[in-house]
């Protein structure tokens, strides 16, 4: 299994891809060290008909320990991930897995109809629903001012 990976494989650096994945499987260092890029939970933006349907994989939490808000056209979602029962601070071998507090936060493309919105918790994904609002048509304002004449 590769820990190292490029955005998109260009032939020229897949050998600088797999020395590094060689190099980096003899630290004996937590991955949250090597790996500052990576967010935590991973998440998908999926367009649908009627709106949006965001996917986060977020494995190991339990539902009650995640908190989904919407404001100011900023999706976010915060939880904790235990560390295992069984896992001491000295026990890991090898330690992939983030464990922990974790937030993400994104921003929606447009507004959505928050009344609407639905989060499930499955198989370790989570799943929300966001509907978009029904669009009004513009309004004109009417501009007050001095009448002096």
């Amino acid at each position: 299994m590769a820990i190292f990976r490029w955005g998109q494989h260009w032939d020229p650096l897949q050998d600088l891809e797999r020395e590094v994945d060689r190099l980096l499987q003899g630290v004996s260092l937590s991955l949250h060290g090597v790996r500052f890029g990576r967010r935590f939970p991973l998440l998908n933006l999926l367009e649908t008909g009627d709106g949006y349907l965001l996917t986060a994989e977020i494995p190991g939490v339990d539902p009650s320990q995640i908190e989904v808000t919407i404001s100011g056209g900023y999706l976010s979602i915060r939880g904790v991930r235990p560390v295992p029962e069984e896992a001491r601070s000295d026990s890991f071998r090898r330690q992939e897995r983030f464990n922990g507090p974790w937030q993400r936060k994104i921003q929606l493309p447009e507004r959505v109809d928050e009344d609407r919105m639905k989060a499930e918790y499955s198989a370790g994904v989570l799943r929300i629903s966001l509907p978009r609002t029904v669009s009004t048509p513009p309004r004109q304002i009417l501009v007050s001012g001095d009448n002096h004449e």
